[in-house]
């Protein structure tokens, strides 16, 4: 071998060498880049642990939290991480015999801990002081639970800026203070402050957003927030000072400051009789102007329906009263056809009995005359009760500006009145014009399913709303089955079409009279009922929101937020178990049936057409969740 290539091959192998040094060196400093920001957060959550247990050393040994080993990897306890273990998100130390302090700037300072951190639960445990402004740091926080402890001071106002915040438990402790205004937190759901001593008035919360509220037991005063029924009186009891509605104690008027201010001087002053002569006067011009356009509306109503008040044909109808021609019942014949012609005798159209028992004698002059009262609006029309003559209760659907042609909707109701089931309430009798349609259905007494779900009695407990839904689920996928090749589906499935009979058995009612109502029941893309095909699958939408409805007690639509976004959203935080009725919880009702239904609603409720199963699947999986419910009830007993 030459020098040249000697020297040549050397300076090789020493560029190699060096090559392989300066990647190792890199990986090095990486790796010990890496190091340097665990040993922060794992020396953050060891000064915690210090502080909360007040360095009890033996009891921190425990844990078997050191910097020797990886919270995540080798499973700190009270420590749960993300899902790929990178990083830390819930710290759970309840009932831990703890009773030192509670430090968030150790946490909350910390930025790799501060934005991962979303639970901080230190419940049942003796630690003592406040809680420092910092806890503001921690901006992904969900659930703050530091119940039955020795906490005092009041909170800092820095606790409303957790924007993230879901559950607050401060209950069982010693604060004192005013509350925090969290009334901006959009997504907080429970309040628990009971049994400590908090003072001030109670925050303005948004309270039919809320889940749980308690501040019992406090030294809360003034008047109690309009919590529009959401809670009783027991989320507020034992605090001397407060008032109002739902606690049976009432609050002085609200002039009653203005009159004190009056007795503590001799007299009113001259301002204050010319500013209250003004509101006089203005009260009483207000009151002639309400009392001249009642009078103004009863002399055209009078003038309006002859004379006739609080019938159908006067209750915002604007129809001439029909004269009947014929009101001879065709026997043996599908329908009954009258003329009805207005009293100039210039227009004549038809109306159409279909065949029912209760009908047989049934005119439509007998509808128009009847006392009707107007039982709701919607965006298509409006819904009438009427008491015939003859001692019979009827509902009247009238419909306006319904895009289908006469022709088209008189098609429908005739292949609608050829498939019959249980559980489909059936329309009786209609008429069609170009400018409205009636439809005429037996009153059913019991209400709706709405009202049964978001009425003042909110007792219905869960194998009532499990039953209601496989009877719901079995009638639709009849009827999606029935009228297939009309591709006709109900159009307007939502929980208040809904109605329960005698027997409390549920009735779809206005199958397939309409078309989808997208803005008033379910909120979404009109493209999905651009074709026949396409309406069962919004069906299935729709039956999707009203087993959330079943499982949630919550409306639809509920200060903007809709009710499916809302579940999705809290499902993707792993939070199921926060979607569910308080009152099925309270009953002991099975939460692993009720995350089943859950589930079928969640695949109802897909934005995807494509991903929704048919009306037939749905059945068969809540029929399968109903069976398994009722074996546990028999071995149970």
């Amino acid at each position: 071998m030459s020098m040249d290539m000697f020297a040549s091959k050397f300076r090789s192998v020493k560029m190699n060498q060096t090559q392989i040094w300066v990647i190792f060196l890199s990986f090095l400093l990486i790796f010990n880049m890496t190091d340097s920001v665990e040993d922060e957060v794992k020396k953050s959550l060891i000064d915690f642990l210090a502080k909360i247990s007040n360095s009890n050393s033996q009891q921190n040994s425990l844990f078997g939290w050191n910097s020797s080993s990886d919270p995540c990897m080798d499973l700190w306890l009270g420590v749960a991480c993300d899902s790929r273990n990178i990083s830390i998100s819930k710290l759970f130390l309840d009932r831990s015999n703890f009773s030192g302090t509670f430090d968030p700037a150790i946490l909350c300072n910390v930025q790799p801990l501060a934005a991962t951190l979303t639970i901080i639960s230190l419940e049942g445990n003796s630690i003592s002081g406040g809680i420092q402004a910092e806890i503001a740091n921690c901006k992904q926080l969900t659930r703050l639970h530091v119940s039955g402890n020795q906490f005092f001071g009041s909170f800092p106002t820095s606790l409303a800026m957790l924007s993230n915040l879901k559950r607050l438990d401060i209950s069982n402790n010693k604060f004192s203070g005013k509350l925090p205004d969290l009334s901006r937190i959009s997504g907080l759901k429970v309040v628990l402050a009971q049994n400590n001593l908090l003072s001030g008035e109670i925050p303005d919360f948004d309270f039919s957003n809320l889940d749980l509220f308690n501040v019992s037991y406090n030294n809360f005063s003034g008047r109690i927030p309009d919590t529009g029924g959401w809670f009783s009186a027991d989320s507020f009891i034992s605090n001397p000072e407060l008032c109002g509605d739902p606690l049976p104690k009432t609050c002085p008027p609200l002039h009653a400051e203005v009159k004190s201010d009056w007795n503590k001087s001799d007299g009113p002053s001259s301002n204050q009789i010319l500013l209250y002569s003004g509101y006089v006067g203005l009260a009483l011009a207000l009151i002639i102007f309400v009392i001249f356009k009642i009078c103004k509306r009863n002399s055209k109503t009078g003038k309006k329906t002859d004379g006739v008040p609080n019938t159908l044909a006067a209750v915002d109808y604007g129809i001439d009263k029909p004269s009947v021609t014929s009101s001879e019942y065709k026997i043996g014949k599908s329908r009954s056809e009258y003329s009805m012609n207005s009293e100039s005798g210039m227009i004549s159209t038809s109306i159409v009995v279909l065949t029912s028992p209760m009908v047989n004698d049934l005119k439509f002059e007998d509808l128009l005359r009847a006392p009707a009262e107007l039982l709701g609006r919607g965006k298509y029309g409006s819904l009438y009760k009427v008491m015939l003559e003859s001692g019979m209760t009827m509902v009247v659907k009238r419909i306006k500006d319904l895009s289908s042609s006469s022709d088209d909707f008189n098609q429908r109701m005739e292949a609608l009145d050829k498939v019959k089931h249980p559980h489909v309430l059936p329309v009786l009798g209609f008429y069609s014009s170009k400018r409205e349609k009636l439809l005429v259905y037996e009153y059913q007494h019991n209400g709706s399913l709405f009202k049964l779900l978001h009425g003042t009695s909110k007792a219905f407990d869960w194998a009532s709303r499990l039953g209601i839904a496989a009877t719901i689920a079995e009638a639709l996928a009849f009827m999606h089955h029935e009228l297939r090749k009309d591709g006709i589906g109900h159009g307007n499935l939502k929980s208040s079409n809904i109605l329960v009979n005698l027997n409390m058995e549920p009735c779809l009612s206005e199958y397939g009279v309409m078309a989808l109502d997208d803005q008033e029941s379910l909120s979404f893309s009109s493209s999905n009922v651009a074709s026949s095909s396409n309406a069962f699958k919004a069906d299935v939408y729709g039956f999707g929101v009203i087993l959330l409805e079943l499982l949630t007690g919550k409306l639809v639509q509920s200060n903007g937020i809709d009710l499916a976004d809302w579940v999705n959203s809290v499902v993707r935080e792993e939070w199921t178990g926060e979607v569910f009725d308080r009152s099925l919880c309270s009953e002991g009702a099975s939460e692993e049936r009720m995350v089943n239904l859950l589930q079928v609603a969640i695949k109802c409720v897909n934005r995807s057409l494509k991903i929704r199963p048919s009306m037939n699947q749905v059945a068969v999986m809540i029929n399968t969740i109903k069976e398994e419910d009722e074996r546990s009830l028999i071995s149970e007993a």
